[in-house]
């Protein structure tokens, strides 16, 4: 297979992997309300949270990061950091715009960390201590996201790594636009807080 061959496969495989709805299988499963229908209608963890259960919200979280680091590691094990690089856009692309979900997905938050687990780890730190620094001052749990996904492509490029920073400024922009309707309600001041009913 050729090495342009080996980075469309990466970006299929992490697309794949990405667009698994783990939010929504956990809570069919569950037996819940389809999670669609309530709060954001996401299918992410902070939406889970919504149906009550905690333990529900922690599983999406742990599959919805973890299926951005697989991605990272099999392709980049496999192909080399280029396949890495696409495989890691691929699986966040796959989270926001699932092909099962008719491209409706979450907001990406989780797999861009789980991402930048599998690529660069120290900027996987700085995500989750700026979102939690955010989280508990503020208690929003989009604007923890949107700020730590912000400052994380500045650190990569203060931290030496151009090409990763590029990537997260791309999985930055699709993140804020996918949190649109939540910086109106921010704007608004209705925007709902972690804990709220």
């Amino acid at each position: 297979m050729t090495s342009d061959a080996f980075l469309v496969v990466a970006f299929g495989f992490g697309y794949l992997l990405g667009s698994i709805p783990f939010g929504l299988v956990l809570t069919k499963l569950a037996g819940t309300q389809d999670l669609r229908s309530i709060g954001s209608g996401s299918i992410g963890a902070t939406n889970v949270l919504r149906t009550g259960s905690k333990g529900l919200a922690a599983a999406t979280l742990i599959g919805d990061a973890l299926k951005g680091t697989i991605a990272v590691v099999i392709m980049g094990y496999y192909a080399g950091p280029d396949a890495a690089i696409l495989a890691a856009l691929g699986a966040f692309l796959g989270h926001l715009f699932p092909v099962w979900l008719k491209f409706n997905g979450g907001k990406g938050v989780a797999t861009y960390i789980g991402v930048l687990i599998g690529l660069f780890w120290p900027a996987a730190v700085v995500f989750c201590l700026m979102w939690l620094a955010v989280a508990f001052a503020a208690r929003y749990s989009s604007l923890a996201g949107l700020v730590a996904a912000f400052v994380t492509p500045l650190f990569l490029w203060w931290f030496g790594q151009p090409v990763l920073a590029s990537l997260c400024v791309v999985m930055t922009l699709l993140l804020f636009y996918k949190h649109r309707e939540n910086i109106k309600r921010l704007q608004a001041g209705t925007e709902s807080k972690i804990g709220a009913k």
